[in-house]
């Protein structure tokens, strides 16, 4: 059984990145970035565990994805490790950001090899150019470009984290808390992505799928004689508002069911429980537009989106154009690609009665095309 468990991390906002997709979630073909690295590593077989860090928001997602061990990070990557270290038992642990994304089995080989040598093993990259510091050229020869991932002895690396210094990497912290530490010799092809520029630097990674990805909401709510009545993100002149932990917009909630059906995430009472009172009587735009940030963030595209809503009473028709505008500017699409169309059910059933309004919405995304923003 090895001694060796594997820290991913994969908490970051991305700022350095600046897209709207956080590049954890960056699509080789279906994976997302974090899992398509943790998969590679796995093959490996040098780790008897794996611990991936990911965003508190987000680890109930990426938990859909794949059965490693998963756990939340903190403010900053020193704190996402020193929250992964408490999962870990092992003697030794490799600890690699999941933005390098391509390395190779010879490599960790090198790492792995030399962990008896040392306190801390890192592999690093010599330095060809000349280099200048404060106005003085220094020797090249005594200059590393640092890599992950770097090998430590848990007991050791725990250690010497548990300090309000801050450290940008492992081996920094254990050195500063004098333990030792070797190089090995790293590789170009385990490039950091850290801007979007980055990505035309990464050999191993292929381009996301081109399926488009498709989902269905359905919602219904009754009417009541209290509050005013919201549809499609559009004030209606009406008597009477729906029955609703929210403002109840029954089209707005239907789409963000059929948004998050495309997506694989669940529905909309597991993002906002109606016994939250943080959405009570809440504008359903927020939630939408929440949602879109979410989808965006996570690699998505929306490609296009048709809502049905059935309705007895009030009639729709002159509202149809507005709702396809607002709603389309929440999804960032175009508004001929958000259609809106409006039925009754001939006086059938409870929307026949004029009891309520019924709603099917469907959605297609797609994977963002990073290969096109590097």
């Amino acid at each position: 059984m090895s001694d060796l468990t594997l820290i991913l991390l994969a908490a970051g906002t991305s700022s350095r990145f600046a897209q709207d997709v956080k590049k954890q979630w960056l699509r080789i073909d279906h994976k997302p970035l974090w899992q398509f690295v943790a998969d590679n590593l796995k093959k490996t077989n040098f780790f008897s565990q794996i611990i991936i860090v990911g965003s508190a928001d987000e680890i109930d997602f990426m938990q859909q994805y794949a059965s490693y061990d998963f756990i939340a990070g903190g403010a900053s990557r020193q704190e996402s490790l020193q929250n992964a270290l408490e999962l870990v038992s092992n003697e030794y642990v490799l600890v690699s950001d999941i933005a390098r994304a391509c390395i190779s089995s010879e490599m960790l080989e090198r790492i792995i090899s030399a962990k008896e040598s040392a306190d801390c093993i890192v592999p690093y990259l010599p330095v060809t150019d000349t280099v200048v510091y404060q106005n003085e050229t220094i020797n090249r020869e005594e200059v590393k470009r640092v890599q992950t991932p770097q090998l430590s002895k848990t007991k050791i690396l725990k250690a010497a984290l548990d300090t309000h210094q801050t450290f940008t990497d492992e081996s920094s912290a254990i050195v500063a808390d004098r333990g030792s530490r070797t190089f090995v010799l790293g590789e170009d092809n385990a490039h950091k992505i850290t801007y979007a520029a980055d990505l035309n630097k990464i050999p191993c990674l292929d381009a996301p799928s081109t399926d488009t990805l498709s989902g269905n909401g359905f919602d219904v709510h009754a009417f009541d004689d209290k509050g005013e009545m919201w549809l499609g993100g559009v004030k209606i002149a009406s008597d009477f508002g729906f029955k609703a932990h929210s403002d109840g917009d029954v089209a707005i909630h239907a789409l963000i069911d059929a948004l998050l059906g495309a997506a694989g995430m669940g529905d909309i009472g597991m993002l906002f429980p109606d016994n939250d009172a943080r959405y009570k009587n809440v504008d359903s735009k927020e939630l939408l537009a929440s949602v879109v940030n979410k989808l965006y963030n996570f690699g998505f595209v929306i490609i296009n989106a048709d809502i049905t809503i059935a309705a007895q009473t009030p009639r729709l028709g002159t509202y149809k154009l507005q709702m396809r505008r607002v709603l389309a500017d929440i999804l960032h699409i175009d508004a001929s690609r958000m259609n809106i169309k409006a039925t009754t059910t001939e006086k059938l059933g409870y929307i026949g009665r004029s009891e309520g309004v019924g709603v099917i919405a469907n959605a297609n995304l797609k994977y963002l095309n990073w290969k096109t923003i590097g």
